[in-house]
């Protein structure tokens, strides 16, 4: 298969990046971070999450950031929606778009949300309804896709039940989620190919971390595969605090590189994104996970 010509990048560091980092950030820094995305071109960014403060302390404040950024026409402004009630505050923000996510492997589900996969796909059917009836897209995550930290290896087939569940209620794209970082290339060639038997490809996305090394071999994988959607976090920002040792999302910063050389357009500006993750990190004291980014501001 002929690799796409145009691939669409999912920046989740607002979110996916933010909601882990162990000092509060300002209000007014998640702002800066998110209109220097959208100035650097990214025409999907993941902005917050509507959940509990108590459990998702770093998400605090997701409502003030939607009603502090610079929204661009033709940019799509997503935040997490996990049950109604995140949904609704949602709504009241402006969000046009939301994202529900299930876990592959019944151990992580009921680790991370203390509920089976049935059930936590039972509790989007409200959510889903609520959408329809305001005409709010639903996008769905799927995590674990290649590997469980409390089972191990997660079936192929599993996966792919998951996501047509997803599919089946009303999402209009899945991503698949390497939650620990462990898939490999001929992994993700075999699970994008059982899925894509249920579900269009042009329907798929990936998300993968960085934790054993292989986030862009798998990404590419992906490209082989006929995906032309990919999530990503700009300075590597992020990880999974129910994962041990899964940290760092793929750095969209790497992402794009790899993408140009490949001559598949994303509409993003490389030195704008650069600038954009090595200002957060700066915020954040910590050092940029973006090799690319470190090549360029070392040089």
């Amino acid at each position: 298969m002929s690799l796409p010509q145009r691939v669409r990048l999912v920046e989740v560091g607002p979110r996916d990046g933010l909601q882990n980092e162990a000092r509060p950030i300002d209000v007014a820094d998640k702002i800066r971070l998110v209109d220097d995305l959208t100035h650097a071109g990214l025409g999907y960014i993941e902005v917050g999450s509507f959940v509990s403060p108590k459990w998702v302390p770093q998400m605090a404040g997701s409502a003030e950031v939607f009603a502090g950024i610079q929204r661009k026409k033709g940019v799509t402004y997503a935040a997490l929606a996990p049950n109604l009630r995140g949904f609704e505050d949602a709504l009241t923000a402006g969000v046009k778009e939301v994202a529900v996510f299930a876990a592959a492997s019944e151990s992580f589900s009921q680790r991370n949300i203390n509920c089976s996969i049935s059930e936590s796909l039972d509790r989007f059917l409200p959510i889903m309804e609520a959408a329809r009836l305001h005409g709010i897209q639903v996008r769905g995550y799927v995590s674990c896709v290649l590997g469980c930290p409390y089972e191990g290896a997660v079936s192929p087939k599993q996966v792919a039940a998951v996501a047509n569940e997803l599919f089946a209620m009303g999402c209009y794209e899945v991503s698949f989620g390497d939650t620990i970082g462990t898939g490999t290339p001929g992994a993700t060639r075999e699970l994008f190919n059982e899925v894509a038997g249920q579900i269009p490809r042009s329907k798929l996305a990936g998300h993968f971390h960085d934790t054993y090394g292989q986030a862009l071999a798998n990404i590419y994988a992906g490209l082989l595969e006929g995906i032309q959607v990919f999530d990503s976090s700009v300075a590597g920002l992020g990880g999974c605090p129910y994962a041990k040792g899964a940290t760092g999302n793929v750095a969209t910063e790497d992402v794009l590189y790899m993408l140009m050389g490949l001559g598949i357009d994303t509409g993003v500006d490389l030195d704008a994104l650069v600038a954009a993750g090595q200002r957060i990190s700066d915020v954040l004291g910590r050092a940029n996970g973006s090799r690319v980014a470190k090549a360029r501001l070392s040089g």
